[in-house]
């Protein structure tokens, strides 16, 4: 606030004015890469985003969390992944697993990894006529995609694991949890066995329990930009994906607490997917591991430790400085992605 030159009332500034605006702004749009349906199962959808010309032979299968949207990876122009993917000659296929409802509830892990993101891979190679895949997954969906490449019959090039947890041995992050859920002190079974999910604000209230310092200067952010409007524009996208979480039905929250905040077993080796052993050593696919070094919600420690149980030839491990959702691609590749994944797609010699 400031007084004008007449000292006599005071007077919001552009910038506050501007802010304070925001909310009465339209929404700008979100996910407007150009994309096709090519299956649906259920509430699920596996998308084809075409190439702008395609340079490489080995498509990208994209696999995000089970608790969020996937629109984070296709937020705006020049402020997104799949954007990139296209523009560098990649075909990109995106399992997007919908919303579930009461009717869903019984949906496992082991039925998202088999009828899902299994029947999905299949169609993919089939719709692109590609000999071999590559999988990419996100936080959560990252961790299903190790398990689903630790069990697939389906020829699997690269594994992309970015922001994954895997190990839940040692997280400052669920320890309380994990302490609490042994002991019985708190047992959620009774009430998911009574509403079938885990209502979308429930998944938002528990992800604000273990990050809630970080969402207060985002607003600090966007009251210092507010005079920005490119700026402004990304910063509702990604507000808008924030909050917006999906629901989780009962049967994979009940399999995703046992297998790996109470007993760990992808890390122990014990994990079964429809009775199929899922370790970890099984993964004979190029890997990529990416972590982030100010990642509250899934810290190094988590990450790291798949390094250690990987028996594969080829692994790499990339460590950034950035957040938990890094969202700037300015319209390409990250240099990561850039350096590593173009050279193990089997680019097509013809391209010049």
């Amino acid at each position: 606030m400031k007084k004008n030159n007449k000292g006599s009332k005071s007077m919001v500034t552009p910038k506050w004015k501007h802010f304070l605006e925001i909310p009465n702004q339209p929404m700008p749009e979100m996910g407007i890469t150009p994309r096709l349906s090519i299956w649906e199962k259920n509430k699920s959808t596996l998308w084809y985003y075409p190439p702008v010309k395609k340079k490489y032979k080995v498509p990208v299968f994209l696999i995000y969390s089970l608790i969020n949207t996937p629109v984070i990876l296709d937020l705006g122009p020049g402020n997104s992944l799949i954007e990139a993917f296209v523009k560098e000659g990649f075909e990109v296929y995106l399992i997007d697993f919908g919303s579930p409802g009461y009717e869903d509830g019984d949906t496992t892990i082991d039925d998202y990894i088999v009828k899902y993101i299994k029947t999905g891979v299949r169609r993919a190679l089939l719709h692109s006529g590609a000999s071999e895949i590559s999988i990419m997954g996100f936080c959560l969906g990252g961790t299903i995609a190790t398990m689903y490449a630790a069990i697939a019959d389906e020829p699997i090039r690269n594994l992309i694991l970015s922001v994954t947890p895997i190990d839940f041995s040692d997280s400052q992050v669920f320890d309380q949890w994990q302490a609490s859920l042994k002991d019985g002190s708190a047992n959620f079974d009774d009430v998911i066995d009574t509403f079938k999910i885990i209502p979308a604000s429930g998944v938002k209230d528990g992800i604000r329990l273990i990050t809630s310092p970080i969402y207060y200067s985002p607003y600090l952010s966007l009251l210092n930009q507010a005079d920005n409007e490119e700026y402004v524009q990304n910063w509702r996208r990604f507000n808008a994906w924030t909050n917006g979480h999906v629901p989780l039905s009962g049967a994979a929250a009940k399999q995703l607490t046992d297998d790996l905040i109470i007993n760990n077993r992808l890390v122990k080796g014990r994990l079964k997917v429809k009775g199929k052993k899922a370790k970890i050593s099984n993964i004979d696919a190029s890997v990529l591991v990416v972590a982030s070094e100010y990642d509250r919600l899934v810290p190094e420690e988590m990450v790291f430790p798949i390094m250690k149980l990987l028996k594969c030839k080829d692994k790499t491990y990339n460590l950034l400085r950035s957040g938990h959702a890094s969202n700037n691609y300015a319209g390409m590749l990250p240099q990561y992605l850039k350096e590593w994944l173009p050279e193990r797609s089997s680019p097509i010699k013809k391209f010049k």
